[in-house]
């Protein structure tokens, strides 16, 4: 055993310990860093290792819950959480950096960082790479702010203007987002006549799944309370005001429909891998990362793929985009990199996880119930809701599934 650890000593210690660059601070992004850490931690085989975490946040945003963080103000102060508040992850051998990659060299192993809140530029050196910035998606469907405080202000106001409405709250759009806010609105604030419009005949129209979930879908949101309206393609939102001199909005339809309300919630989500940091002979033609199943880079052309990692919503891989999928893969891409640090440092070949294909599946939360697809068929109902959302649209079973609060798995 001595000899084992001299071994791992020789080849790095504390003072050159494995330097791991993650670009995301979410679901992949934390999943790799708690995953590798506990690997690297183990009495048998301890390796030294430094993770710099960088995101445009100042902390970890529970993305699922954006819809209720949109409703209610206690939640959105839950729903983000300071990366200095993250029990797990305070240690000498993590950082935290608030910024983003504007660009990496792949064989220097160089990362550009962009700090904030001065935009200094600074190289970052590296031994592996992980790009787990995700999807960049617009307001209302995530926040825009960097910072909580700000977030929270700009938070406030939509719920604010939400609660005082005074003629119904439209929400535009029939994807997942666009019902679980509506949903969520609703269930928050009943006082308010929430109404969600969709452009095709059946909600979820985007998404490669079996007409029987659609429909139950719909089901659940008139359940909820919301008014759905289908085949409703919006044309014009204009701004006027009511008898009461309240600014409102004069909506119109293709169809020719025409309503009065008070907010025009926009969730037709039309997200952007956050990739353009990454060489170009890394992404696929719509800017997803191209992946071998390990998780690394699949080019030829880029230079030390074999030590590049990407993680979560732009990977170009099979399934619906999903939180679960993210952590699963954030804990493949630790785990392999673990692999190919006791490659340096042993000469052992490594033994790489590997994604497989993935079938189309949802859970999908709707006021009180909520709707799972997969493997298993269809599933809905309260007890539904309570095994993949809870109370809080899934915060403290993704918390605790990344073992942020210290717990070992």
């Amino acid at each position: 055993m001595a000899s084992h650890f001299a071994h791992i000593s020789a080849a790095r210690s504390e003072a050159n310990p494995y330097r791991v660059l993650i670009a995301g601070g979410c679901y992949s992004g934390l999943s790799v860093a708690v995953n590798l850490l506990e690997k690297c931690d183990t009495i048998e085989s301890p390796i030294p290792v430094e993770i710099t975490i960088v995101d445009e946040r100042d902390g970890f945003y529970h993305v699922i819950g954006s819809p209720l963080a949109l409703a209610s103000h206690s939640y959105a102060e839950k729903a983000w959480v300071y990366y200095k508040d993250i029990p797990v992850l305070q240690r000498p051998d993590v950082r935290f950096v608030h910024g983003s990659v504007s660009s990496i060299d792949p064989e220097s192993k160089t990362a550009t960082i962009v700090e904030q809140p001065n935009r200094e530029e600074r190289a970052e050196a590296y031994d592996y790479f992980v790009a787990a910035t995700g999807l960049r998606r617009v307001w209302p469907v995530v926040p825009q702010s960097a910072r909580k405080e700000d977030y929270l202000k700009e938070a406030g106001r939509h719920i604010d203007a939400v609660v005082n409405s005074t003629a119904p709250v439209l929400v535009v759009g029939g994807g997942a987002v666009g019902i679980e806010m509506a949903a969520e609105l609703k269930e928050v604030q009943p006082h308010v006549k929430v109404t969600l419009a969709h452009s095709r005949d059946k909600l979820l129209s985007a998404e490669p799944l079996p007409d029987n979930v659609k429909e139950c879908a719909r089901d659940l949101t008139l359940d909820a309370g919301v008014e759905v309206l289908l085949n409703h393609r919006l044309k014009s939102q204009t701004p006027i005001k009511n008898e009461d001199g309240t600014e409102v909005f004069e909506v119109e339809f293709e169809n020719g429909h025409k309503m009065t309300a008070s907010q025009v919630i926009m969730a037709v989500s039309r997200p952007e891998p956050s990739t353009t940091y990454l060489p170009p002979a890394a992404l696929s033609s719509d800017r997803y990362v191209n992946i071998r199943p390990t998780l690394q880079l699949s080019s030829d052309k880029i230079a030390n793929a074999d030590s590049h990692f990407a993680v979560g919503d732009l990977i170009h891989w099979s399934g619906i985009k999903r939180c679960g999928s993210a952590m699963h893969q954030g804990r493949f891409a630790g785990l392999n990199i673990h692999q190919l640090m006791l490659q340096d440092i042993q000469g052992k070949e490594p033994v790489l996880n590997q994604l497989v294909e993935v079938p189309p599946m949802i859970g999908l939360a709707v006021g009180k119930n909520a709707l799972s697809y997969g493997g298993e068929g269809m599933k809905h109902g309260k007890q539904i809701m309570e095994w993949f959302f809870e109370e809080d649209l899934g915060f403290r079973i993704c918390w605790d599934h990344l073992r942020l609060s210290g717990n070992k798995a």
